[in-house]
């Protein structure tokens, strides 16, 4: 039996009906169509899922990277800077550029190693919002930071990457800190082992059944549109995404754990 009175159950609301038919994920394209995005990255892997998504939502991207159709260094500020400044404007900001080296424990990574790691994995993000502000600014805009579980515990993808990614979370939580007033939305999505390039450079080759139940690029770029696509109002700071049945995989002492039995 209900426990609520006739009378109180006559005041509550009807929902119209229908209304659970027609999904704000149905008219992603509209809430973007016509943005303006640069997505670093952007030639392949998870930048490339990035880029086809915002694309087909109506999104005017930028693709840029090292095999993107903007060839562009993220590590180098002045590029940064006259990319960024010859937008007329720039409603998104996704940031997926990353490099990984196969020696990568403590005792192997260098200087040179490091200073690369975090050029490229957090100083190129870094450099395109300091470049792109005042527009994100004016546009109310989205930054969405690629980062990785291995920013958020340790793993063995070695001192360096994981600097860098949990570089990548704190930046966006300062960053999101400041602006949220301005109407600016950061965001950091770590995704667990995902079939990217960066694999290849792993120091001993992936077995294909540990490959098979990665996610895929494509799962973080869906991921993203969600995020892009909430009204103004809702912001989603932090998002973890991990492969279903490797969801351990990523705080584990195995080099290539294999998905359960059974």
């Amino acid at each position: 039996m209900s426990c609520l009175s006739r009378t109180a159950r006559r005041r509550l609301p009807r929902w119209p009906r229908g209304r659970l038919t027609t999904s704000r994920c149905s008219s992603v394209p509209e809430s973007l169509a016509g943005k303006v995005a640069v997505v670093t990255g952007g030639g392949s892997g998870i930048g490339a899922a990035v880029v086809h998504a915002l694309t087909g939502a109506g999104v005017n991207c930028h693709a840029v990277g090292r095999r993107g159709p903007v060839k562009l260094d993220v590590s180098d500020q002045r590029a940064v800077q006259a990319l960024v400044d010859s937008l007329e404007r720039l409603d998104i900001l996704v940031c997926a550029a990353a490099d990984q080296v196969q020696g990568r424990r403590l005792d192997q990574i260098t200087p040179a190693v490091w200073d690369h790691l975090l050029a490229v994995n957090l100083s190129g993000a870094f450099y395109f919002i300091n470049a792109g502000l005042a527009k994100l600014r004016r546009a109310r805009g989205d930054v969405i930071l690629i980062g990785s579980v291995s920013g958020l515990w340790p793993d063995l993808s070695g001192p360096a990457y994981q600097a860098s990614k949990a570089g990548l979370n704190a930046l966006s939580r300062a960053a999101g800190f400041e602006e949220h007033r301005a109407g600016v939305r950061f965001s950091v999505v770590n995704p667990g082992l995902t079939d990217t390039p960066i694999m290849l450079k792993r120091p001993a080759p992936v077995p294909a059944e540990t490959t098979a139940a990665m996610l895929r690029p494509e799962d973080v770029a869906e991921a993203c549109l969600m995020m892009l696509a909430l009204p103004h109002r809702a912001h989603i700071p932090e998002l973890t995404i991990l492969p279903t049945v490797l969801q351990s995989a990523g705080n584990t002492s195995a080099p290539n754990p294999k998905p359960p039995e059974g």
